[in-house]
Formats: C-alpha cells, structure tokens, sequence
C-alpha cells in the first residue's frame, strides 16, 4: 500500500514539473477559437449527417431506378451514384476552413 502511494506520488510530482517546464504554447484567444471551432462542427454534423445520409440513400435509389428507366444506361446511373455519395462525410475543421478560407488574423502569432 504504501508503496502504491510512494509511485503515484513520485508520477504526481513528475507530471507537475514537465507540465510547469514546458512551454505554454495557448494563448486564451486559441482555447477560446477551438472551443468556438469544436461547437461549430458539432452544431454543423447535427444537421449534415442526417442529410448526407438522405441524399446518399435517395440518390442509390433514384440511381437504381434511372438504370431500370433507360433499358440499363450504366453511366447515368454511376453519376448518379458518384455525385449523390461524394466526400465529405463529416464536416471537420479542415473542411469548415476550406468553405470559409482561411483568416490570417487566426493564424498570425503575435510577438508580444
């Protein structure tokens, strides 16, 4: 027991002096931006995910049905499919950020 004690103590004391040694690299502005950013996503997946699955579902349908309809014309139909299951899937910060562009004042570092 006490030496169960003796090594969480001595990890404890380990891990306080890494963490004060190493450099703090966030700003508040970069806590307060990826907070923002992490909100954004998941608000934005609420309502994308429920329609890409509708739009991927409905266009395998209607792809499937445009090949009954025109006597088995294969390329409508894999454009269909090809247009209606396309990337991406999940919206993530690196597709917000290529929908919005970039902001340089974000990704400036200030000399301060």
């Amino acid at each position: 027991m006490l030496k169960a004690i003796v090594t969480a103590g001595a990890i404890l004391a380990l891990a306080t002096i890494l963490v004060g040694a190493l450099p703090t690299g966030l700003r508040a502005e970069d806590t307060i931006e990826k907070a923002g950013v992490a909100i954004g996503v998941t608000a934005g997946n609420a309502v994308f995910l429920p329609s890409k699955a509708l739009n991927a579902s409905m266009g395998l349908f209607f792809g499937a049905l445009s090949f009954v309809l025109t006597g088995g014309d294969t390329e409508v139909t894999q454009q269909m499919w090809r247009y209606s299951t396309a990337e991406p899937y999940l919206i993530t910060p690196e597709v917000a950020r290529k929908a919005i562009g970039r902001r340089p004042e974000l990704s400036e570092t200030d000399s301060d």
